[in-house]
């Protein structure tokens, strides 16, 4: 028997939780998203119609098939700009014949007008929001109003789409129902001391997908309340923090429950047999201390089963710690370091837990004025320990990361020419620390990476060379791989504005697996660019590459595969339409 009084005392406590957490705490970095900010009516120009029309072709072909390519892919797009009085219309047209997933093309649609502090938006659209309440674009209507303190807004559309085939198709994609958002924000402050108040209501359509796909799939509904602000007490120190509650249905079919205490949020959301209540947040303390040393302290908790309709997928049942700093010694060399560790099964129901720590140590220098080193280190750890379930030693997962690099670089120049010269060295070692698994599996892993880039400028000529050579070795799993992979470029732009540009490039790249293959390719691609009256842009690519089997014990052993792209684009601004505004000179004459 389900326990109706308990589970009304629990949803009540957790929501006037929820009220007073949202009233209390303060949250996250202030980042407004403008448009076009127009000042003042009087000092645009009455109308302006610009744009921008064009289309990208790309032809493939390969001498083993089109399984991994398309033969061709034809694309076609315009934008056009209405600026009326200052208010700014943008529109935009896309279409592709290259959509293996639907037989229509792809079309989207967006306007976006903006006055002074305010801004519009229909169609296609986002909007600024906490991560944890709302992180995906919305087809419908908005409006936001951005003052130097105050910041408003609202929206109501569509967050995604119904996928509704037929349910008798074996091949039949799974199906979604069509989501339906509506939200608002509100927000006071300046970018060290502010608080943000989000609100999103999000639900399911039920009747946007064929009734035979209700029992495999059931409709949600959600509601969010998030905050989110900063807090700065003294200029060297600054408290920042973004807290969330979802009310989550996991099926908005259930019967709702009929008690005065759950009833009276009816107006706001239904209270079913089927509701969660979750939160998630986090906080960061950042601090300019002595010596020139930032640091930060950042803690963030997102408890199991939290969701937001309004988001992309999200991780949950974890929380973790982590700390950053950095510094200039000398004023010379820049250190940072971070430390983070993460831990799940917050309520210890899961068989087991997961904990694990990342790391990492970066410093760089300039010696002289030509030459530069870096070098870093990076390292992660996981660690599996017991949950309802006792981890055996056999299968215990206990694994290290750990990267090490180092990059010198020089660089030089006269009236001739310019030099620079620049080495990357990388050792990665991937470890099982478990005795058990690394002695059955082998499972350790190691690779050793070396790149050398070399590019040169020809001043006199107004043309540029390059050279790189990279070589990696991997070892794991009872095997070994190596690969080096050797390229020359150059390109250089004529004519007298040199608006025409031409690049060539041609490589070479070698894989061996010991005792069991080898294979080479060869290839290369030019490219040419033009652009005429500023107003149009050419361009067209060449390459094509040969490969295969060199394996020397094999009975064919040569470059018989070949791969060759072609591709056209071309680009048109135009501007349609400009009635400028008038000058005090022009008016007076």
């Amino acid at each position: 028997m389900i326990n109706r009084t308990a589970m009304i005392e629990t949803f009540h406590c957790r929501w006037m939780t929820t009220v007073a957490l949202v009233v209390a705490v303060s949250l996250l970095p202030l980042d407004h998203a403008k448009a076009q900010d127009i000042a003042s009516i009087a000092k645009s120009d009455p109308l302006v119609i610009s744009g921008t029309i064009g289309t990208a072709n790309t032809y493939h072909y390969s001498s083993v098939g089109d399984g991994y390519a398309s033969p061709m892919s034809n694309m076609v797009y315009a934008n056009l700009n209405i600026s009326l009085f200052g208010i700014s219309m943008p529109f935009s047209f896309y279409y592709s014949n290259d959509n293996t997933s639907f037989s229509y093309p792809q079309l989207s649609f967006n306007l976006t007008p903006t006055y002074k502090e305010w801004t519009g938006h229909i169609g296609q659209s986002s909007m600024d929001f906490s991560p944890y309440v709302l992180n995906m674009s919305w087809n419908g209507i908005g409006l936001e109003y951005n003052g130097r303190k105050l910041r408003v807004g609202a929206f109501y559309g569509k967050l995604r789409k119904a996928i509704n085939d037929d349910p008798t198709d074996p091949a039949a994609r799974r199906p979604q129902y069509a989501r339906i958002g509506w939200g608002f924000k509100i927000g006071y402050g300046t970018s060290t001391n502010y608080i943000d108040l989000y609100l999103l209501r999000a639900y399911d359509r039920l009747n946007t997908i064929d009734e035979r796909w209700h029992d495999v799939v059931a409709p949600q509904e959600n509601l969010v309340v998030g905050l989110k602000g900063c807090v700065t007490p003294v200029p060297w120190a600054s408290l920042t923090a973004n807290v969330a509650a979802s009310v989550f249905n996991t099926d908005s079919r259930m019967d709702k429950i009929q008690d005065k205490k759950a009833t009276r949020w009816d107006k706001v959301f239904d209270v079913r047999y089927s509701s969660l209540m979750r939160f998630a947040g986090d906080a960061t303390l950042n601090l300019a201390l002595p010596f020139g040393v930032n640091a930060a302290v950042c803690y963030r908790m997102v408890q199991p089963d939290y969701t937001s309709l309004g988001t992309y997928y999200m991780a949950n049942n974890y929380h973790s710690l982590g700390i950053t700093a950095s510094t200039i010694l000398l004023h010379k060399v820049s250190l940072s370091g971070t430390f983070s560790g993460q831990r799940d099964n917050l309520t210890n129901k899961q068989m087991y837990t997961t904990s694990g720590y990342v790391y990492s140590l970066m410093a760089s220098t300039r010696l002289g004025s030509h030459f530069n080193i870096s070098a870093s280190y990076n390292g992660y750890t996981q660690k599996q320990s017991d949950g309802t379930a006792k981890v055996n030693d056999s299968t215990r997962v206990d694994r290290q990361l750990s990267s090490f690099s180092l990059t010198p670089t020089y660089m030089t120049s006269n009236e001739l020419l310019g030099h620079t010269v620049s080495l990357t060295l990388n050792y990665t070692s991937n470890r099982d620390r478990n005795s058990f698994t690394e002695a059955q599996n082998h499972s350790n892993i190691s690779t050793t990476a070396i790149g050398l880039n070399y590019g040169l400028n020809v001043k006199p000529w107004e043309m540029d060379f390059g050279f790189s050579f990279s070589h990696q070795s991997t070892s794991g799993f009872r095997s070994k791989y190596r690969s080096e992979v050797a390229s020359l470029m150059a390109s250089r732009s004529f004519l007298k504005e040199k608006n025409l540009n031409l690049s060539g490039t041609l490589s070479m790249c070698y894989n061996e697996v010991k005792r069991q293959s080898k294979s080479l390719s060869i290839g290369g691609d030019l490219s040419v660019a033009y652009t005429l009256k500023k107003v149009h842009s050419f361009s067209a690519g060449f390459s094509f590459n040969k490969y295969g089997d060199v394996n020397v014990s094999q009975t064919r052993s040569s470059l018989d595969c070949t791969d060759i792209t072609c591709s056209l684009n071309y680009a048109y601004t135009f501007s349609l339409l400009e009635i400028k505004r008038k000058t005090k000179s022009e008016a007076g004459n």
